[in-house]
C-alpha cells in the first residue's frame, strides 16, 4: 500500500506548467494524421548532431506542452517525445497535444517518436473519451493469450488514433510468488506482473505485445534484466540491488522468447545486479546490456528507465548519466519525468562524440537502430 501511495502521490504532484505561444494551425485542433510509408533517413544521411538527438527521448505533463520539452524538440532536435502523468481527456486532446509537438519538429527531421506508460492498473496514463480502463496486469492474464491478445489490440487501437507509436510496456518482470507479491515495491505490489514464473509472464507479456503490435504500435519489454525480486523502487531509493538474478536466470531467458516474437523495445533498469555487475546500475552496464545483445540475442532499441528525477539515477550527473548509459550500449536515454535536464543530457552527449571518435560510433550505431524503427513502424501503419 506505501509503493501504491506513493505512486498516486507522484501523478498527484505534477504542477501544471506554462503553456509556451504555439502558432495557431489545423494540427493544433486536430488529430495526427496517419503516417505515410516514406523513407526514414539513415544514420548516415543525419549529421552527427542530428543523431544526438534520435539517442534522447524527452518527457512533457500529458495535459501541457512544457516549454522545456518544446524546446528540445525544436532547438536540440530531439527525436523521441514522452507524455508524462495521468490524464482524463481523451484520444482527441491527446491527439491535438500530439499534433502540436509534431509540429515543433525540424523541417526535414525523422519522425517524432511518441511513447507513453500505458500498462494497466495505476500505471496507465491515458484515460478519459476513447480510452478504456485497462485492469492491472495480474487481472489482464485471467483472460487468457487468446482474449488478452484481442483486449490489447482494442488498447493498442485507442493509443494509435491518439498519436502514440511506442508504448513502455508490457512488464516482463517475474515476481517470486503471489504469497511475497506485497514485498517487491515496484511491481508485485502494484499487480504489474503477469505472473509468478516464465511461462505465465512470456504467455501474459507476449500476447499484449502481440495486440500493440496488431494496432501498430511498437510494445516496450521492461525492466531488464528483471525488477520482480528487489526489496525497494528504484524511482524513490537509490542503490537498491538484486541479490537473486544471474545470467542464468528465468528473469533473463523470459526475454527470448519475448523478444523474438516480432518487434519491440527493450527497457534497461536502474537497479544493480549483484550476480551480474554489481559496481554498475543495468542502465550504466555494459555487462547487462551485453547479455541483451549475446545471451538474449536482442538487436533491436534498447531504452533507459527514467534517467532524470529517478532516485537510482540521481546520484550521477545528468550529462554523465546520458553518456555512461549511451557508452555501455543504451540506444535511447529518456528523461521522462524532468525536462529541465535534458540540455545537459544532450551537450554532453555532443561533446563526448565531438571529441572522441568511438563513442561518436557508439552514438550513430544507436541512431541507427532507432532510425530503423521508426521507419519499420511508419510503414506498419500506412494505409494500404
Amino acid at each position: 500500500m506505501a509503493g501504491l501511495a506513493a505512486v498516486l502521490a507522484l501523478a498527484a504532484g505534477c504542477a501544471p506548467e506554462p503553456r509556451p505561444e504555439l502558432s495557431p494551425s489545423p494540427a493544433a485542433t486536430t488529430p495526427s494524421p496517419t503516417p505515410t510509408a516514406a523513407a526514414t533517413p539513415t544514420a548516415g544521411d543525419l549529421p552527427l548532431d542530428a543523431c544526438v538527438g534520435q539517442v534522447l527521448m524527452v518527457g512533457t505533463p500529458v495535459d501541457e506542452i512544457s516549454p522545456d520539452a518544446a524546446a528540445a524538440i525544436r532547438d536540440r532536435g530531439v527525436g523521441g517525445l514522452f507524455l508524462h502523468g495521468r490524464s482524463t481527456a481523451g484520444v482527441e486532446a491527446t491527439a491535438a497535444l500530439v499534433a502540436q509537438f509534431r509540429d515543433l519538429a525540424p523541417d526535414g527531421s525523422p519522425r517524432l517518436w511518441v511513447a507513453t506508460d500505458q500498462e494497466g492498473g495505476e500505471v496507465q496514463v491515458l484515460r478519459g473519451p476513447g480510452f478504456d480502463e485497462m485492469p492491472f496486469a495480474i487481472r489482464q492474464a485471467d483472460l487468457g493469450p487468446d482474449g488478452l491478445r484481442a483486449a490489447a489490440t482494442t488498447w493498442g487501437s485507442q493509443l494509435a488514433a491518439a498519436g502514440i507509436d511506442v508504448n513502455l510496456a508490457p512488464v516482463a518482470d517475474i515476481v517470486t510468488s503471489a504469497e511475497s507479491r506485497l514485498d517487491n515495491p515496484p511491481i508485485g505490489a502494484l499487480g504489474r506482473q503477469y505472473g509468478y514464473d516464465e511461462q505465465a509472464v512470456a504467455a501474459g507479456a507476449g500476447a499484449f505485445a502481440e495486440g500493440m503490435r496488431a494496432s501498430g504500435v511498437l510494445p516496450t519489454f521492461k525492466h531488464f534484466p528483471g525488477l520482480g525480486r528487489v526489496d525497494a523502487n528504484t524511482d524513490y531509493t537509490a542503490e537498491v540491488l538484486d541479490t537473486v538474478v544471474s545470467a542464468d536466470s528465468p528473469d533473463i531467458a523470459v526475454y527470448r522468447a519475448l523478444t523474438a516474437s516480432g518487434p519491440s523495445l527493450v527497457m534497461v533498469g536502474t537497479a544493480r545486479y549483484q550476480g551480474i555487475d554489481p559496481d554498475h546500475p543495468a542502465a550504466f552496464s555494459s555487462a547487462v546490456l551485453d547479455l541483451l545483445r549475446e545471451r538474449v540475442g536482442f538487436d533491436g532499441v534498447v531504452i533507459t528507465d527514467d534517467l532524470s528525477a529517478a532516485a537510482a539515477a540521481e546520484i550521477v550527473a545528468p550529462g554523465d548519466r546520458a553518456v555512461e548509459a549511451i557508452a555501455a550500449g543504451v540506444d535511447v536515454v529518456l528523461a521522462s519525468a524532468d525536462p529541465t535536464v535534458l540540455p545537459a543530457m544532450y551537450d554532453a552527449v555532443a561533446a563526448r562524440a565531438a571529441s572522441d571518435p568511438a563513442f561518436a560510433e557508439r552514438v550513430r550505431e544507436s541512431c541507427g537502430r532507432v532510425l530503423e524503427a521508426k521507419d519499420a513502424g511508419a510503414t506498419a501503419t500506412a494505409p494500404g
